[in-house]
């Protein structure tokens, strides 16, 4: 049945597309624009960075120093604390990657992965100060309360999704490491780990291009399919945050309600951030279901705060 119901959507899209090559075009080339000139150069640094850390041992260092604070609040591993740096400042998709890469390579197990992932996998304060504030709002006022909303409410309910993961003492343990060989020394093994962690970076990047572009094409032939109906506002900025955000200040009137649906758009990341997050757990075990109903949940409660705040400011 579930087979049949999503070729049926395939099909569907498929003929939309033949009857709207126009939509296509536009939507297509909006999200290679917008792939090209912001997520590879803002994503692709930090993927190729974050595999050489890991690969190299660099990591170590990073737990080391950031391990004894997080694990404080958050009660991670520390190795479980670059997931958490990552997550929050590098935005969408690196902190699933990050918990996804240490998972894979048992340095935290996967129920501290799973846990990294309800939380940790966030907009980036760069996107919501550059996008939402300033290009947006246009309101300097508001950059405080947005990025405290945004990055506060992760934190609070992780004290929340916690319970579920973590079943025994008060902090996840690290696993013992396996015992790898040692790898041939010099300068040709250097360049081999960095052409394998550029390599993998190139796949993710591209990875996550090929699905902006695919859902900047489903919110061009939404667009026209929907016109100007309800559904369209209610449905379409779900699918993919930036545009959604565009969307929603370019139809909500009332600037409360704007900011509020804004709120909890971007701290749900979209579909496109789901299937994105999907793609970089792969082979971790990880699940998405938890994690996109924790997103949901985070959207709520920034759009309630969102609200909130507009109204007694």
């Amino acid at each position: 049945m579930n087979q049949i119901m999503t070729g049926a959507a395939v099909v569907l899209i498929f003929i939309f597309m033949l009857l709207s090559p126009q939509e296509v075009f536009d939507g297509a080339a909006d999200g290679l624009l917008l792939w090209f000139q912001i997520i590879i150069p803002t994503l692709f640094p930090f993927m190729l960075i974050s595999n050489l850390l890991i690969e190299s041992g660099g990591i170590r260092l990073i737990a080391r120093v950031t391990g004894r604070f997080f694990t404080r609040i958050f009660g991670t591993s520390p190795y479980g604390s670059y997931a958490v740096l990552t997550g929050f400042l590098c935005g969408y998709p690196m902190g699933a990657k990050s918990a996804a890469d240490l998972v894979k390579r048992e340095k935290i197990s996967p129920e501290e992965g799973q846990y990294l992932l309800s939380f940790c996998n966030n907009t980036s304060p760069v996107f919501i100060m550059n996008f939402i504030v300033w290009k947006t709002f246009g309101q300097q006022e508001l950059l405080v309360p947005t990025l405290l909303i945004l990055m506060g409410v992760p934190v609070l309910l992780s004290f929340a999704f916690r319970r579920f993961y973590l079943t025994a003492g008060s902090v996840f343990e690290a696993p013992d490491e396996p015992d790898i060989p040692n790898s041939p020394a010099g300068k040709t093994a250097g360049f081999r780990i960095f052409d394998k962690c550029m390599m993998d970076g190139f796949e993710g990047v591209v990875k996550v291009g090929g699905y902006i572009i695919f859902f900047s094409i489903i919110i061009a032939l939404f667009r026209k399919a929907a016109g100007g109906l309800p559904v369209f506002l209610a449905a379409a900025p779900l699918l993919e945050v930036t545009n959604g955000i565009l969307l929603i200040h370019e139809k909500v009137a009332d600037p409360i309600t704007a900011y509020a649906f804004t709120g909890g758009l971007t701290a749900f990341g979209g579909l496109c951030s789901v299937a994105q997050t999907d793609c970089m757990v792969q082979g971790s075990g990880l699940s998405i279901l938890p994690y996109t109903i924790q997103k949901l949940t985070a959207a709520v409660a920034a759009s309630l705060i969102a609200y909130l705040y507009m109204q007694i400011k």
